[in-house]
């Protein structure tokens, strides 16, 4: 299996991304290799400082860096050796030699509009978006849309919907996820005409478990397994359950360290503990749903271990074959948004 990786995106790159690539050599196996994407000259010197020589790991030069502040779209157009640009290329069908799966902490909307534009959607699908597996205390949780469609119709809410039930069924192995809407109320009169329209979609798929609006106050009670939303809302969710999430272990390290330093030092394994389970860093990259390939995105404040753990996760993706999961799902859901939206054209297919 190949994966590309653009060492070049995230606000600690080149060197955290370097070395969570370095550090993930030892899960690797013997027939996977990873394609290091930005200037060569940096990425040689690194390797060669670290004395790392392994037939595993090779080079593809890119030029160019798009920012984190850079507009997206014209980034795109415009820094066409670009290592997002030169990665996306690598993980689609028109690459010389194809890699299965390309990974980036940089620019979300560059890696999305890239990942469109060049590797393509899958059948049947009409806006890619982000699924972000969060920790919680009964399970992880999928989150979609993260940030990529900002705007969506209420078919893409659904499918989103279908996409991510094969995405719990197949990698954190949910025989029959939950996928709940998020909406301001639990009533079926509240929230607005897109998430109704969504409701309706969700309702009448086949074979779909779903159970209903949620709220904010119900993400992390484990009432669903799948809470989809448009990418406004879920990005900002996500920011703020991450910074909760930090600001709550602090406020309960201080206050029990106070009180009692011994007592602090005797639960400080199990703090740890609790902080590990619930740490993003621990799930690495979220994949963008429905393109014409594997492009997961990972966190733009990535450390190494970050890397390493999207590096992980997303042999293990491939691995699960979820697009072909998807392809079929939704081709068997199709008529269910009939009338919906206009069919979609132009599309690459596998």
């Amino acid at each position: 299996m190949r994966l590309a990786v653009d060492v070049m995106g995230g606000d600690h790159a080149p060197d955290a991304i370097l070395r969570g690539c370095v550090d993930a050599l030892p899960d690797l196996g013997d027939g996977d290799r990873l394609v290091l994407v930005g200037p060569s000259d940096i990425i040689v010197d690194y390797l060669k400082e670290r004395r790392v020589k392994d037939d595993r790991v090779s080079i593809e030069h890119a030029s160019e860096v798009i920012a984190m502040d850079d507009t997206p779209a014209m980034a795109v157009r415009t820094k066409r050796d670009s290592s997002i640009v030169k990665m996306s290329i690598l993980g689609s069908h028109k690459a010389d030699q194809p890699c299965d799966a390309v990974l980036s902490a940089g620019n979300t909307g560059a890696c999305v509009a890239a990942a469109i534009m060049h590797m393509k959607r899958l059948p049947h699908v009409h806006r890619p978006g982000i699924a972000v597996t969060i920790p919680a205390f009964h399970g992880p949780l999928v989150l979609c849309d993260a940030g990529a469609n900002p705007e969506p119709k209420g078919v893409h809410l659904w499918q989103y919907g279908v996409m991510c039930q094969a995405l719990a069924q197949h990698m954190l192995k949910i025989a029959s996820p939950r996928v709940a809407l998020m909406n301001i109320g639990s009533e079926e009169a509240k929230g607005s005409d897109l998430v109704k329209e969504a409701r309706n979609l969700l309702r009448k798929t086949p074979g779909l478990n779903y159970i209903g609006y949620v709220e904010g106050r119900d993400f992390f009670d484990g009432v669903a397994d799948v809470i989809v939303t448009d990418g406004f809302v879920g990005n900002s969710m996500l920011k703020m359950a991450e910074g909760m999430g930090s600001a709550m272990m602090k406020a309960i390290v201080s206050e029990v360290f106070s009180i009692d330093p011994d007592l602090g030092m005797q639960l400080e394994p199990v703090l740890k503990q609790i902080y590990k389970k619930n740490d993003y860093h621990e799930y690495g990259g979220a994949p963008l749903m429905g393109v014409n390939g594997v492009c997961m995105i990972a966190h733009g404040s990535s450390q190494p271990r970050t890397i390493r753990a999207a590096i992980r996760n997303t042999f293990q993706y491939v691995a699960a074959g979820v697009n072909e999961v998807i392809v079929k799902r939704l081709g068997e859901v199709a008529d269910v948004a009939h009338g919906a939206v206009a069919p979609v054209a132009g599309q690459e297919h596998a």
